[in-house]
């Protein structure tokens, strides 16, 4: 692709929107901006796209967006009448042109005949993944850029089974979209037209109500809540996204009525003024909430990304400070309480199932197979953990107790295919619930399991490498590390190494296949300390992840331990 030309075509474009031709002017001046916008084409994988909201083929735009539905359309097209039919559900959040963006593919779908719910406002991302579901639709669209900084967006696909597209359908949708032959003149019917024809329904309250009667579900014990809920005061922050549109339903018929939310932050706001970046992992994002915090007497704060599908928490200390944290911390909270409940109760049986992700922390299968349960590690995408729960549901194969990722990402009652913050709220109040009824602090329930099962810790960093090379650099040092095998990392010994691109395992300079996954670019390396480190390339971001893993005997030592391990992976990827 000549970048140069392709930039010079765009400044030709009649129909091209003010806001994109300024962007051009101005950004264009830099030949180094041109190469990279238009040098190649936006990645486009099972999560979607992801980019700068700026003119070029290597962004989000109008046109891109125009585009990757086009392709969309043409694999509904060739799967038939009943997939037209069944059509596509749209959602977006509160990002800039994500209405806009929502609005034009339902029109690029609306031309090809196909039946189109878009949703009147912006919503949950687990809402539209639950709504394919509860509409049978073919697909779904969400225009989201999750939890980056303000100047993204994004696009992800949906299948009929409300999971992120599979890797064979979302391939065919960008094959498609590649062999458009004139990105500017992609036929897109008239709003009116579309809604005199009956091809695009608006949904909302309705669909709201059925998501929220899911919900009802979510929590385990709800006499215990109802008996120890009013001792905690709950901040709650949206973090000016589309968690503002459904929490205070969600919390109140959980039996959850002490929740102030954060009013700086529940602005609806593409902006994220009161952040740099809206994600729950990182401190910043919690300061306004600690502030209303002390002022309330708050016990802990939860917050959801702009998207919420990743909810993150902050609780007090023993010195009455606020500690955010981690994914992995959440997640093993609460596992221990859903397994203790269910053992209280009774109802513990050997066929529940915990599922992960293969860079998750391997604290909660520890506490799952004390207590007897089975466990499967998938790769990273919530796609994956999905399809799990329907080989179980296919094959009647035990029970879903939980699934969650490192990144924040929980699921609980499988209505939804994705991961759900609004689910991960719920329960994350329902563990706090339950350790007020002991008179423990969240926290002081993190440590009762440690003293139980050694102390776990896991930090994970992004490593970017942006512009055009950026995808080569991470393939070469990707590659250059599979070459060198390596043996000791920062002084320890590698006893096991797993590549789950080659799908090898090596164990003492013995290699065998592992095949029980499908391919994907990571390495995981397992050292002689019980430490676990991992590597994998980002699908959507110009970034390689960087996983660290420790087990020490107390949280000091642990952090330090993964900390040094951090700088360790990062001079390997210089």
């Amino acid at each position: 692709m000549n970048a140069e030309q392709t930039f010079k075509d765009w400044q030709q474009v009649q129909n091209m929107p003010d806001y994109l031709k300024q962007q051009l002017a101005t950004l264009g001046q830099d030949p180094k901006w041109v190469e990279d916008a238009f040098g190649q084409e936006i990645n486009f994988g099972t999560a979607g796209m992801r980019g700068r909201l700026e003119p070029g083929t290597n962004r989000i735009n109008l046109f891109t967006i125009e585009r990757v539905t086009e392709g969309l359309a043409r694999l509904i097209d060739e799967n038939g009448l009943d997939a037209q039919k069944r059509g596509v559900v749209i959602s977006f959040d509160s990002r800039y042109h994500s209405r806009e963006f929502a609005e034009i593919a339902a029109r690029v779908l609306g031309a090809h005949g196909i039946q189109v719910y878009l949703f009147d406002d912006l919503r949950p991302t687990p809402e539209l993944s639950f709504a394919v579901r509860y509409l049978h639709t073919f697909a779904g669209i969400n225009i989201t850029a999750s939890h980056n900084a303000k100047q993204y967006n994004g696009y992800k696909v949906y299948g009929a089974d409300g999971a992120q597209m599979g890797p064979e359908n979302a391939a065919r949708v960008f094959a498609h979209a590649q062999q458009v032959n004139d990105m500017f003149t992609i036929k897109a019917a008239p709003v009116a037209q579309l809604r005199e024809q009956g091809l695009l329904k608006l949904i909302g309250e309705d669909l709201d109500e059925a998501y929220l009667a899911e919900l009802k579900n979510v929590n385990v014990n709800p006499q215990m809540i109802k008996e120890n809920a009013a001792k905690l005061t709950i901040i709650y922050s949206p973090l000016h996204g589309t968690g503002k549109m459904i929490y205070d339903r969600a919390f109140r018929q959980g039996g959850f009525t002490n929740i102030i939310p954060v009013p700086s932050q529940s602005i609806i706001d593409p902006e994220f003024p009161t952040t740099k970046k809206p994600n729950p992992e990182y401190r910043d994002v919690f300061d306004p909430g600690v502030a209303l915090a002390n002022q309330k007497q708050a016990d802990l704060i939860i917050a959801t990304d702009p998207d919420a599908d990743r909810m993150g928490a902050c609780v007090r200390d023993e010195n009455g400070n606020f500690q955010v944290l981690t994914g992995n911390q959440i997640a093993t909270l609460m596992a221990y309480y859903l397994l203790v409940n269910l053992k209280n109760s009774g109802k513990l049986t050997s066929d529940y199932e915990l599922i992960t992700s293969i860079v998750s922390s391997q604290m909660p299968l520890k506490i799952a197979r004390d207590f007897g349960i089975k466990t499967k590690s998938v790769l990273t995408g919530f796609k994956f953990i999905g399809e799990e729960v329907d080989r179980m549901n296919k094959e009647h194969d035990g029970q879903f107790l939980m699934g969650f990722e490192e990144s924040y990402g929980y699921l609980f009652k499988p209505f939804a295919r994705d991961k759900d913050a609004m689910q991960g709220a719920l329960m994350f109040a329902e563990v706090a619930s339950y350790y007020a009824s002991r008179g423990m602090t969240v926290l002081d329930g993190l440590k009762e399991i440690w003293q139980k099962y050694g102390t776990s810790y896991e930090i994970t960093r992004a490593i970017e490498m942006p512009g055009i090379g950026g995808q080569k650099k991470m393939a070469s040092l990707m590659s250059k590390l599979r070459d060198e095998h390596l043996t000791a990392i920062n002084g320890m010994s590698v006893i096991k190494t797993q590549d789950f691109l080659l799908q090898e395992e090596t164990v003492n300079g013995q290699t065998q296949s592992m095949t029980d996954l499908p391919k994907s670019n990571v390495l995981k390396y397992f050292l002689a300390d019980e430490t676990w480190l991992a590597l994998r390339p980002s699908g959507t971001e110009p970034v390689i992840k960087a996983y660290v893993g420790v087990n020490k005997p107390d949280i000091k030592t642990a952090e330090s331990a993964a900390e040094d391990y951090q700088t360790a992976l990062a001079e390997l990827l210089k």
